[in-house]
């Protein structure tokens, strides 16, 4: 009987469950930039700021789920992958609400207009950005069969495949982005230089979203390779 009970104190120590709970809240609050862009694109700012705000409380959810996290990860794991590794997996997971977070603040807080001639592309990149971290989280959803099979066979191969089709999504942003900026350039006469200045870092921090996402993915990848 006390093997039974060793074994369920090894496994209700595992940190997977905690690290997908933590990946599906930076989910929702990465989600929201799609509500976010639709109401900035109508000038809608009321409802700007009510999604703003949503991101932002979402954002300190997921903040204080990887603080607790950190807290408790156990020193002695009982698993094939190490505690550093899990630890910056978390923290890349952390810096997508981040950067969702500070486009949310800004745009908002300059009530920032995007020139019409980039609307319909910009709402594209933008869900392209967010299929990104839909990806990063369904590799993450993976783990608890990693670890169930100790990082071997099948699963591997399914894992890598995921981070495989999140490399491409990623580079659909970097297409769409130059696009963006291509377009902002035509018309950047016509618009005031300061807000031309925040209209591309808004392009920036949009794209970094998924750059973010992608850097979860390789950090699986290490994972998998160690």
């Amino acid at each position: 009987m006390a093997g039974g009970g060793y074994m369920s104190g090894i496994f209700g120590s595992s940190p997977v469950k905690p690290m997908q709970q933590h990946m599906a809240k930076v989910m929702a609050c990465v989600t929201k930039l799609i509500p976010l862009f639709e109401n900035v694109i109508k000038e809608n700012w009321d409802e700007v700021a009510k999604v703003q705000k949503k991101i932002s409380d979402l954002e300190k959810e997921a903040d204080v789920m990887k603080k607790q996290l950190r807290l408790h990860l156990p020193k002695g794991l009982f698993m094939p992958v190490s505690r550093r590794d899990l630890l910056e997996v978390l923290t890349m997971q952390d810096t997508i609400a981040n950067r969702a977070k500070d486009i949310a603040g800004v745009i908002l807080g300059r009530h920032m207009v995007l020139p019409k001639n980039i609307h319909e592309d910009y709402m594209r990149y933008v869900e392209r950005c967010v299929d990104a971290c839909e990806q990063a989280n369904r590799a993450i959803n993976e783990l608890d069969e990693l670890v169930g099979t100790g990082f071997s066979g099948q699963e591997v191969k399914l894992v890598v495949k995921m981070i495989s089709k999140l490399d491409s999504i990623e580079s659909d942003t970097d297409k769409l982005q130059a696009e963006i900026r291509h377009k902002i350039f035509a018309v950047e006469k016509e618009l005031d230089p300061i807000d031309a200045m925040f209209l591309y870092k808004i392009i920036d921090w949009t794209g970094d979203v998924a750059d973010r996402a992608q850097r979860v993915g390789s950090r699986l990848q290490l994972m998998l390779a160690r």
